[in-house]
């Protein structure tokens, strides 16, 4: 079985299945060893190559200079970068569409564009201490002479050990629009930034998530993004997307582990024949193979819906079905991979122990399954299967 791609599409695909398979596989397991981390000499070339091969210019605008891929071009990259672990897909910074419409030109220049060619580093402060299905945000922006005063902490600012600035939300305090959310654009080395904690995860990561404490942090004017209270417009655009690529990133892992977890039972003989002649085994590959399939069609289907220009409500909802089935699939089938492995799946130099730990966090990060279920039920009632 194969989802039909036109040839732009596959001419992707393969030049990120290349990528992954030749340049970072052959990393994972120094990198699991070594903290997540690889000679700087390796990480830099990772992301030299990942830039020249246009990863980093997938979603930039024509006018900007970027590629202007379609979402399913995207997704194919994605995919493919899927199989990875350790996060070694990550060597890249790589600007969204949405930015282009937050951005006004003086901060595409200062900020965004960099990321296209590696000089400059983004990372994302939204997430708060009491933050969940109701989306909290207790951090504050003060007005003040200038611009805005920045007060309170963000939990689990991804690659914020890698990266230079911050988008930062916090809840606007005075003004006309008090009480909405406002997006920042925030250097990291502001004074009054602080960083309060770094803490250990299941997976291994170089890209860390710290927690930041920000005590009156001046932001100039000029580094909002929008208007006062277009924040969550703006959120809610980038979260559309990310789900979307997680989804993507998990059809590749899960393609990966049921390579890697039949290739096994092909060749480990148990009482005089190969474990894939085994009908429990025969069982699991099936269900791995059937929520592999269904992942992948929910999402190149949520792709071809966002190239098609369908309403935005509909893609809302659309990228949380592929999240929420994705993720659950990729790791249905992880721990199926790790029982196939027995012993040999519970080391970490095997894929499927890594893949065990690292997309468990999917199920969790921009949204958990269970807010997914929240929009998908609320898409349900407000406009009926027909619409969604």
């Amino acid at each position: 079985m194969q989802i039909t791609l036109d040839d732009q599409a596959r001419s992707w695909l393969e030049k990120a299945h290349r990528f992954a398979v030749e340049e970072l596989i052959p990393c994972e397991v120094e990198a699991e060893m070594n903290a997540g981390k690889l000679p700087a000499a390796t990480t830099s070339r990772h992301k030299k190559m990942a830039i020249e091969l246009g990863f980093s210019a997938m979603d930039v605008p024509a006018s900007h200079g970027g590629l202007e891929l379609r979402s399913v071009d995207q997704v194919a990259v994605w995919e493919q970068l899927g199989r990875v672990t350790n996060a070694l897909c990550w060597c890249f910074s790589e600007p969204h569409a949405w930015m282009f419409d937050a951005c006004n030109e003086a901060q595409l220049e200062e900020y965004i564009l960099p990321l296209m060619d590696g000089s400059r580093k983004e990372c994302y402060a939204i997430t708060e201490q009491e933050s969940g299905s109701d989306v909290r945000i207790d951090s504050t922006a003060h007005k003040t002479d200038g611009g805005y005063r920045i007060n309170g902490e963000k939990w689990y600012v991804t690659s914020a050990n890698h990266a230079d600035y911050f988008f930062l939300q916090a809840k606007l305090a005075d003004g006309p629009h008090a009480g909405s959310d406002a997006l920042f654009l925030v250097d990291i080395a502001s004074p009054g930034v602080e960083v309060v904690d770094t803490p250990l995860f299941s997976h291994t990561f170089d890209a860390h998530h710290p927690t930041y404490r920000y005590t009156d942090v001046f932001v100039p004017a000029k580094n909002i993004l929008g208007e006062e209270g277009d924040g969550m417009t703006f959120s809610h655009s980038w979260f559309r997307r990310e789900r979307l690529m997680i989804a993507a990133r998990n059809c590749g892992a899960a393609a990966r582990l049921i390579e890697e977890a039949s290739e096994f039972a092909k060749s480990r003989i148990i009482g005089g024949e190969a474990l894939i002649e085994k009908q429990m085994i025969q069982s699991m590959l099936a269900d791995s193979v059937t929520d592999y399939w269904a992942a992948r069609l929910i999402t190149y289907e949520a792709a071809a819906a966002h190239d098609r220009g369908d309403d935005v409500k509909s893609l809302h909802a659309q990228c949380s079905i592929a999240k929420l089935h994705a993720s659950e699939a990729a790791n249905r089938i992880a721990d199926r991979a790790v029982q196939i492995f027995g012993g040999r799946g519970y080391m970490r130099e095997n894929a499927a122990e890594r893949f065990f730990r690292e997309l468990r966090v999917d199920r969790i990060w921009e949204g958990t399954s269970e807010v997914q279920r929240l929009i998908i039920a609320r898409a349900l009632a407000k406009r009926g299967l027909d619409g969604i």
